[in-house]
């Protein structure tokens, strides 16, 4: 039994957003962090692994760079990555991405009672659209928004999130959760696992790799296979300073109605 990642490598954007003069981010300018969501996901096939004995098998799409992101979700209990990086692979949108995701996640096999993890959206683009994107191609059912995950099996039962409330749901492995922040609390690496990482296998996919897949087509893949282009990145304006108003009486709040007044807000 298998538990694969999808892990991505993103901005950190909590610090200084970079954005180069043709309004596309300066990626070699800004921190990196493994995508927040992505760590649930981790954390997730973690718990399997304890709870099952089952492989944590990790695997992201990114430039070289990216391998040192791997690193450190073996030292967190991984016991392989897969690095996904080929020149061929740049400037993939979400459909693209998930071709490439798909057809690396067919290599590395998927059985009867593996389970696909995926983050629910990555912070860079906020789509939430790759985890199902794979999980349609790889003809496998999906569950999106999960908070919770119970194994029984072959059988998950799992608990999917909703604006006003929540799903229980019972589906049958293999299959693809997109996972969420309430689901659980990402570990920390452990000193042995520091030490162990280095010594754990990482392989590298490119192109040649992953080329004779059905899902890895030309016109399919990287930037020109990608039906939709990012047109322009940008920092976000600085707010102003707030105002604080003090007291609870008649006088505040009609002090209140003045300035919101004056601002066109009522």
């Amino acid at each position: 039994m298998k538990a694969i990642v999808c892990v991505k490598q993103v901005p950190d954007t909590s610090g200084v957003v970079a954005v180069k003069e043709d309004g596309t981010m300066d990626r070699s300018k800004m921190a990196t962090i493994t995508n927040p969501d992505d760590m649930n996901a981790i954390e997730a096939a973690l718990q399997l692994k304890d709870a099952t004995g089952c492989e944590v098998v990790v695997v992201s799409m990114g430039p070289p760079p990216a391998e040192s992101m791997l690193r450190e979700l073996l030292a967190m209990g991984a016991d392989k990555a897969v690095l996904v990086s080929a020149r061929e692979f740049g400037g993939s949108d979400t459909f693209a991405t998930s071709q490439i995701l798909a057809a690396a996640i067919n290599k590395i096999g998927v059985g009867p009672e593996d389970v696909v993890f995926c983050g629910r959206q990555a912070i860079d683009g906020d789509t939430a659209q790759v985890g199902p994107q794979i999980a349609e191609k790889l003809h496998l059912p999906q569950v999106s928004y999960v908070a919770d995950i119970k194994k029984e099996g072959n059988t998950l039962t799992v608990k999917r999130m909703l604006e006003d409330g929540f799903m229980l749901l019972k589906v049958n492995t293999p299959c693809l959760l997109t996972c969420i922040k309430e689901l659980n609390l990402p570990r920390y690496m452990s000193v042995g696992g520091v030490m162990e990482c280095y010594q754990k296998p990482l392989e590298i996919y490119n192109y040649e790799t992953l080329k004779d897949d059905p899902l890895i087509e030309v016109d399919t893949i990287g930037l020109q296979g990608s039906p939709t282009n990012v047109y322009k990145s940008f920092s976000p304006p600085v707010k102003g300073a707030g105002q604080m108003l003090e007291g609870d009486g008649k006088a505040t709040c009609e002090e209140l109605v003045k300035l919101l007044d004056a601002k066109h807000l009522i």
